[in-house]
């Protein structure tokens, strides 16, 4: 481990949670400090309800002050990630957004995606983790995953309630759009998608194109939304030299 490295926090994606990274935690865990954090609703933060600045504020309180953070999210922790750099920009040495987005710009779309995402809480009480965790990776937005990388035992040790909060209070229906203030985002950004899912791979060009010169773009091949789980050797190689370099 090199102490000159910033340590790094890394904040999972929803349904997830902090054992769920495959390679990219133990190839970072050789160079540096890494924190693989549970969010709210989710693992062993499953009983703490939060939107998404709060989550922002819970997540910079744990970056000692003075020693900034390569910041790594992906899909639900890409959002948080951004809301961390936005409200602490001084808690993130770097950013890492993978599957990403900078919310939704129609307020009737925002309002759809909300009951959407209260209907699936409600499928999620109703049919109890484990059948919900079985539905959720068959989805094809998941095709990409075989089933080590599913995480499937590590998904159902979340809760019907903790799943229930996050999508109700941190869900993508309920995030403000970043949008217009990604340009004052001044850290190193790399923004990742995969090049099998074509609508994150807009946003993420998107993002990349609202932040700026600082930001780097990158579509990693024949991986879709879970770009790390999918690509994790290529995935892994291009975050921790782009890291290094930092």
């Amino acid at each position: 481990m090199n102490a000159l490295l910033s340590p790094a926090v890394l904040l999972h994606g929803f349904g997830q949670n902090g054992r769920c990274w495959g390679p990219l935690l133990p190839a970072l865990e050789k160079e540096r400090e890494v924190s693989a954090l549970d969010l709210p609703g989710h693992g062993r933060a499953g009983a703490i309800e939060a939107d998404l600045w709060i989550t922002a504020d819970l997540v910079a309180g744990g970056i000692a002050e003075g020693d900034p953070a390569a910041v790594i999210g992906y899909s639900m922790g890409g959002r948080v990630a951004l809301h961390v750099a936005l409200a602490h920009p001084e808690q993130v040495a770097s950013l890492v957004l993978i599957s990403a987005t900078g919310g939704i710009d129609d307020e009737a779309e925002r309002t759809a995606r909300r009951a959407a995402d209260d209907a699936l809480a409600h499928r999620i009480e109703w049919l109890g983790v484990p059948a919900f965790v079985d539905e959720w990776v068959a989805q094809p937005l998941f095709a990409g995953l075989d089933e080590d990388s599913r995480y499937v035992e590590e998904r159902c040790f979340n809760t019907v309630a903790g799943l229930g909060s996050s999508l109700r209070l941190a869900g993508t229906g309920t995030q403000e759009p970043l949008w217009d203030r990604l340009g004052d985002l001044q850290m190193p950004v790399l923004v990742i998608a995969g090049a099998l899912d074509t609508k994150f791979t807009a946003l993420a060009e998107r993002l990349a194109a609202s932040i700026g010169d600082n930001a780097r773009f990158v579509i990693v091949g024949d991986a879709g939304h879970t770009v790390h789980l999918e690509q994790p050797d290529a995935t892994t190689e291009l975050i921790t030299t782009w890291l290094s370099a930092q």
